[in-house]
C-alpha cells in the first residue's frame, strides 16, 4: 500500500503546484485562475487526494507499526479532513 500513498502524494502534489503556479502566471497574464475554474469540488479532490497520500504514508512509516488496515483507515480519515478543510477555506472566503 506504500506505494499507492506513495503515487496518490506525488499526484496531488503535483496538482497543487499546478493550481498555484498556475494561478501566479494567470495573474500575470490577465488569464482565468485554475484555482477557479476547476471550484469547489476540483480544489476537495486535491485536498482528499493530498490528504490521502499524506495520511497513508504517515501512518504506515509509524513507529507505531499499524497494520495495513489502520493505515488504510488513517489515510481515509486524512483525505475526509482535506476534503474538509477545503470546503471550510472556500466558506470563509480564503484564497485558493
Amino acid at each position: 500500500m506504500v506505494k499507492v500513498y506513495a503515487v496518490a502524494l506525488a499526484l496531488g502534489f503535483i496538482a497543487l503546484i499546478v493550481v498555484v503556479m498556475g494561478g501566479a502566471l494567470a495573474e500575470n497574464l490577465g488569464r482565468t485562475d485554475p484555482g477557479e475554474r476547476i471550484g469547489p469540488s476540483g480544489r476537495a479532490v486535491i485536498g482528499a487526494v493530498t490528504g490521502f497520500g499524506i495520511g497513508g504514508m504517515g501512518a504506515e512509516f509509524s513507529p507505531l507499526d499499524f497494520s495495513w488496515q489502520v493505515a488504510f483507515l488513517i489515510a481515509v480519515l486524512a483525505a475526509a479532513l482535506g476534503i474538509g478543510w477545503v470546503r471550510y477555506s472556500d466558506r470563509r472566503g480564503v484564497e485558493s
